[in-house]
């Protein structure tokens, strides 16, 4: 199979200054047809069908609130039933890009912020790969990429404070343990580890904030959108079929270890 006779699912990709959407465009770039899932239904619908006319490949867009088990369940019957119908590939790349953070202290954290952080970044990811894993494993091929963060490494330090960086250490472990689990299956399981990246997510933050955290750098700069999507493309790839289990840094050397 080349990438032209497979589907990428990307999860949190309607935001013009988000990972998932420059993701998905670089996936149809590469001749992948795309499926967008978010929470906004109909936007979803509409960027799929920007990124498919734009790009001239299959292309599908549906709501999804991926730490709600029945509305995963319902966006993955209605992407196979797409490509029952020929209208998609099937399903050989799943990015799980959909999260949340929040810059708030630990002891002003409630039990209901936790579990909001904790569910969309950590459940969300379980709910969704669950969701699309046994058609990968029927077509004993398929790519995961999970997207977790530097502050799961270093402890926080970027902008996302103790819920985020438990929720997005729970991601690494869990791709360690699904890669080590389906082991020769076809379906390889990665993370990648983005340091600050210049998206929506960091609501809130100054310029001050900012020129803080590029100081904090060696490269000086925070990450583009395409930098990080890049490198989840290439995990998508058939050239990166010996890496499994693996966390690819991207954070312009902010955590060296």
């Amino acid at each position: 199979m080349t990438t032209s006779t497979r589907t990428a699912v990307i999860t949190g990709a309607t935001s013009d200054r988000g990972i998932g959407m420059t993701t998905a465009r670089r996936f149809a770039a590469g001749g992948w047809s795309i499926v967008i899932l978010d929470l906004d239904g109909e936007k979803s619908s509409a960027v799929a069908a920007d990124i498919g006319n734009e790009y001239g490949v299959q292309a599908f867009g549906h709501q999804i609130d991926v730490a709600d088990e029945a509305s995963v369940a319902a966006a993955h019957d209605a992407v196979a039933a797409e490509v029952e119908a020929g209208r998609l590939q099937p399903v050989g790349a799943l990015a799980n890009i959909a999260g949340i953070t929040s810059p708030v202290p630990f002891l002003e954290t409630t039990l209901d912020l936790w579990n909001k952080v904790m569910n969309v970044n950590a459940t969300g990811t379980y709910l969704v790969t669950r969701a699309f894993l046994p058609g990968m494993l029927a077509n004993n091929w398929g790519r995961i990429i999970n997207m977790s963060s530097v502050s799961a490494q270093r402890g926080g330090g970027v902008f996302g404070k103790v819920p985020y960086s438990a929720a997005k250490a729970a991601i690494l472990g869990f791709t360690k343990a699904l890669a080590r689990e389906l082991g020769d299956n076809g379906v390889t399981v990665n993370a990648v580890a983005p340091g600050a990246v210049d998206t929506n997510i960091r609501v809130g933050t100054t310029p001050e904030l900012e020129a803080a955290i590029a100081s904090d750098i060696p490269l000086g700069r925070t990450a583009t959108t395409d930098e990080v999507a890049a490198v989840i493309v290439f995990l998508a790839s058939a050239d990166a079929g010996y890496l499994t289990g693996t966390t690819i840094d991207i954070n312009g050397g902010s955590h060296l270890h």
